[in-house]
């Protein structure tokens, strides 16, 4: 059976306002975070989604996107899909973030030095998770609330790191995908908010 994946990340918190780092550290979503949820709502109920089931990732940011996109509704909270750990470096300025290198994806292993995840840590658990629920699912449409790194990285598992660095991850941007045959096959990237 063909299935449909909606990976959306959550809305605009207070670090992401304040250009702080946050992985494994979360922080409420403000104002306008909760506008781009309510305006990603809007895109899910024009699609009249039956036959679904819902994920977060553990952290409170991506659940209470959850919550404004399918208010009342059951959920189930994975930790495989919580957004990458950066050790020290969490709850500081993004200034501090290391320039990207040449050939190496998105940090690679920069943040392992400094009591964070590499980036291939953080790619196997969100691969293996998603792969799980997908097989595991009896429901044609998964929407999981999730991260802007878990949203990069699994992406570039789909596809070629060009064509990853063309997509804009936005708060509350989506990203669809079918599953079909144990096989990920990138279908689009919506914008709502």
């Amino acid at each position: 059976m063909k299935k449909t994946l909606y990976l959306i990340r959550h809305g605009q918190t207070l670090f992401n306002k304040k250009h702080q780092i946050q992985g494994a550290s979360d922080s409420p979503l403000t104002e306008l975070g909760k506008q781009q949820a309510a305006q990603a709502k809007l895109y899910f109920d024009q699609l009249n989604l039956t036959d679904y089931e819902l994920f977060s990732s553990t952290q409170e940011r991506a659940s209470d996107t959850l919550e404004i996109l399918f208010p009342n509704e059951p959920y189930t909270r994975l930790k495989g899909i919580k957004e990458w750990n950066y050790g020290l470096f969490e709850g500081e300025p993004e200034l501090l973030n290391p320039p990207h290198q040449n050939g190496v994806v998105d940090f690679g292993s920069f943040f392992a030095a400094y009591g964070g995840e590499t980036m291939e840590e953080v790619q196997t658990r969100t691969v293996k998770t998603l792969h799980r629920v997908l097989k595991e699912t009896t429901h044609r449409n998964v929407v999981a609330a999730s991260h802007g790194d878990i949203l990069f990285l699994f992406a570039h598992y789909c596809l070629p790191i060009e064509a990853v660095k063309q997509i804009k991850i936005t708060n509350c941007c989506i990203l669809k995908f079918e599953y079909e045959n144990e096989t990920f096959t990138f279908i689009e990237a919506i914008h709502p908010a």
